[in-house]
């Protein structure tokens, strides 16, 4: 028995969804093949560019579908303090004499950090979040 809810699509966008559904259903993802084919649909409805209310209904489901899936099959390991501290470093073109001069942590640090030696510290998160002009949640994903 169909309930009714005010979320309910109408029109136009109620179509939109319904032909995506039946061409694509949203169900679970259960292999890579799977995975491959609802990555095709995505980038699909996103090389149409503007889409109705149906189409960006079913590109959410669909998203989150594929990101459950990766999650659980392909999850991405963070980066580490290093790691992260090297590429603000690159891409604000700053070696670490001047990262030191200019934020006022000491060398050592920096060079242990970078060494893989040393996790970040509250108190560096801090000043580093303020000088390459980041959230602190960026640096602190390691914590």
């Amino acid at each position: 028995m169909a309930t009714k809810t005010k979320f309910g699509l109408k029109g136009k966008s109620r179509d939109s969804y319904l032909e995506l559904v039946l061409a694509f259903p949203l169900a679970s993802i259960k292999s890579d093949e799977h995975l491959e084919e609802a990555q095709e649909v995505m980038n699909r409805l996103l090389a149409k560019g503007r889409l109705d209310h149906g189409e960006e209904t079913y590109l959410d489901a669909l998203s989150d579908l594929v990101a459950a899936y990766e999650d659980e099959h392909h999850a991405i390991e963070p980066a580490s303090d290093a790691d992260m501290l090297r590429h603000f470093m690159d891409a604000k073109g700053v070696s670490q004499v001047q990262l030191h001069r200019d934020t006022g942590i000491a060398k050592s640090t920096i060079s242990e950090v970078l060494a893989g030696k040393k996790p970040f510290s509250r108190q560096m998160i801090r000043k580093l979040a303020d000088y390459f002009k980041v959230d602190v949640s960026v640096l602190a994903s390691n914590l």
